[in-house]
């Protein structure tokens, strides 16, 4: 252990951040101010659709605001009186990140719910359950960041710096905390995702009605799942990884820099999804709002039909 030395990666990695974060820190502010003067201001109305919209444009800025700090502690050791400043910017960024995924989850199951159970809809849909479900969203996250202020627990005797961002504790990579991370934050959230875009999908495509709007429709969320998976898999298969790097599974020291280099650079790249949300996600809400009309009226009018019939 003590003969595998990270400072290459490091050292690489310093440079990877200011390459990603300085455009993804100033696109990703434009954009979702933008969003949310949109939701916020320019929209009379607030619907199911405008509400998470919201709430993720939130959770993006939110995911923003320590990457600043993230490229400092990139390149320099904190003080370890920095250590509670240090574990409340490390908690804001799981925060973002979880509650990012969670809005995503629900808007994909309250998409589901409009266009596979469109009379159900009235009943199941509201902006006020809406306004409920961010609230838990939040609570729940915040919550759920609690061990971020264990994180940096461990320090080397006499040692009065550290790196934020980076050294965590041996116990911040336990069993129940990386299981948590795994399967609450990312595969259940990932296989309701799935379902929900498969049963959409099939939906959209028996719909006989306006034909040209569901293939649109089709198309982009073909493409939410992919921007999801493609965004947010690696990162959590690095965190796996990583956790049977520091729990001795894996012991050989080239192991280790290639596990340490795949963690850093997909966690970086999954942070480019909050300027991916504020463009794409807009659209979808547009795209299926129309689909999801054109599928109630399509499933009314051949009720109406049968009715007359009998």
């Amino acid at each position: 252990m003590s003969n595998c030395s990270f400072k290459e990666v490091n050292d690489f990695m310093s440079s990877i951040y200011l390459v990603i974060y300085i455009p993804t820190f100033v696109v990703g502010l434009i954009l979702n101010s933008l969003a949310l003067v949109v939701f916020c201001v320019m929209l009379k109305k607030w619907t199911e659709s405008t509400i998470y919209m919201t709430n993720l444009a939130l959770m993006d800025l939110l995911l923003l605001l320590p990457l600043p700090f993230k490229m400092h502690a990139s390149m320099n050791k904190w003080s370890s009186d920095k250590k509670t400043a240090c574990s409340f910017l490390e908690s804001l960024y799981f925060v973002s990140m979880y509650g990012s995924i969670f809005t995503i989850m629900c808007i994909s199951v309250d998409r589901y719910i409009g266009i596979k159970h469109p009379f159900k809809a009235k009943v199941l849909r509201s902006p006020k359950k809406a306004l409920i479900v961010c609230i838990v969203i939040w609570v729940a996250v915040w919550a759920g960041t609690a061990p971020v202020y264990g994180f940096h627990s461990e320090q080397e005797p006499g040692a009065d710096v550290f790196r934020c961002f980076h050294g965590f504790s041996k116990d911040s990579w336990s069993i129940p905390v990386i299981l948590n991370l795994e399967i609450i934050g990312f595969l259940i959230p990932m296989l309701v995702m799935v379902f929900c875009t498969i049963q959409i999908i099939i939906t959209l495509k028996k719909s006989e009605q306006n034909r040209e709007n569901s293939q649109a429709g089709i198309r982009i969320i073909y493409a939410n799942l992919f921007v999801f998976l493609v965004s947010f898999t690696p990162s959590h298969l690095g965190i796996f990884l990583q956790f049977l790097v520091r729990r001795d599974f894996i012991e050989d020291c080239s192991s280790k820099l290639n596990i340490s280099l795949f963690v850093q650079v997909t966690m970086c790249l999954a942070n480019v999804t909050c300027c991916l949300d504020a463009i794409c996600y807009y659209f979808i809400t547009k795209e299926i709002r129309s689909t999801s009309g054109s599928f109630r009226r399509s499933r009314s009018h051949r009720i109406n039909s049968t009715t007359t019939e009998v």
